[in-house]
């Protein structure tokens, strides 16, 4: 286990710098002149060379890129074009309570623990009157829901349960831990419908596949309660594609869902994500691919050391 640990940290060594040299050229080369970006349409020849002076985008292309890569290597992605800060300091705040990691984890870690249960369950439940009017009427309703696009979902509700009904406020944030809650409740409960239709319909499949399998008849003959074979043994069974789906989902939940932050201001890492590109800032916008990068190649590496613990059969080479 240590050995292929190891060996899966070393193999993310080139693909690290693969992805740096990407989004370099993406971002510098392929996006055209960041200075002239920044400069605005009304700036002059001297006032862009001024810009990329200052910023060191004078220098060759391959002298800025290993620039990047050593800040990399420091843990130091530099400062943001715009407010001057240090990146790191803008990704983890001053204070815990102004952290946008923390205010992206307040709205997304709800949202993936209710995901799971309520996917789970449903698709459970399903499974047992399969081919009923229930069944069919929840995959019609999950596949209507997914045909929906999020931002009416957005809308609508904020509309309705913020703005008509006068529910939830429908946009603001409360940096205190507690004050907090009152503004995501809508977030919240927005972003667990647009995510719960294709989980309820991913879970069932994988469910029925399991319940026509040899050991769940056994299981039945044996006189084990429903309750039992769908939790101990279908549920069980089907936990490999289950930590496929949302282990590799987390390094999105910790960077933040970019449209229900700006639509409902919250301070998370999404709404900075959208500050950057609305500005141009090329070195936070760098830094939050790398991060997005990094996190979903380590999670990659849970995910397969979680299919041993789950399954003694499966074998780590």
């Amino acid at each position: 286990m240590l050995g292929y640990i190891l060996r899966r940290l070393i193999y993310m060594i080139p693909t690290l710098f693969g992805i740096t040299l990407l989004t370099f050229l993406l971002f510098n080369v392929a996006g055209g002149d960041p200075a002239a970006q920044l400069a605005g349409l009304h700036a002059t020849p001297q006032q862009i060379e001024d810009i990329r002076v200052e910023l060191g985008l004078n220098q060759p292309l391959y002298k800025q890129y290993f620039d990047y890569v050593g800040q990399i290597v420091r843990f130091d992605f530099g400062r943001s074009w715009a407010t001057k800060q240090t990146i790191g300091q803008m990704i983890l705040g001053r204070s815990l309570e102004d952290s946008p990691i923390l205010a992206s984890l307040s709205l997304t870690l709800p949202v993936f623990l209710l995901n799971i249960l309520l996917s789970i369950i449903i698709a459970l439940v399903l499974t047992q009157v399969r081919g009923s009017f229930l069944d069919q009427s929840t995959m019609v309703s999950c596949l209507a829901a997914m045909s929906i696009s999020s931002l009416a979902y957005i809308l609508f509700l904020q509309y309705y349960l913020g703005y008509k009904l006068a529910l939830f406020p429908i946009s603001g944030w409360d940096p205190s831990f507690f004050g907090r809650w009152e503004y995501l409740i809508l977030p919240i409960l927005i972003f667990v419908i647009l995510s719960l239709g294709g989980k309820i319909l991913f879970y069932r499949t994988i469910f029925l596949d399991e319940i026509y399998q040899d050991y769940v008849r056994t299981a039945r003959s044996k006189g084990l309660g429903t309750k039992s074979v769908l939790f101990k043994h279908i549920l069980r069974n089907a936990l490999i594609p289950i930590i496929t789906l949302e282990v590799l989902s987390m390094p999105f939940l910790i960077l933040g869902s970019i449209l229900v932050e700006s639509f409902f201001a919250v301070p998370g890492l999404g709404g900075l994500l959208v500050l950057a590109i609305n500005n141009a800032d090329f070195p936070v916008i760098k830094a939050m691919t790398f991060i997005g990068a990094v996190l979903y190649m380590i999670f990659q590496l849970i995910s397969d050391l979680l299919y041993v613990v789950v399954d003694p059969k499966v074998r780590l080479y």
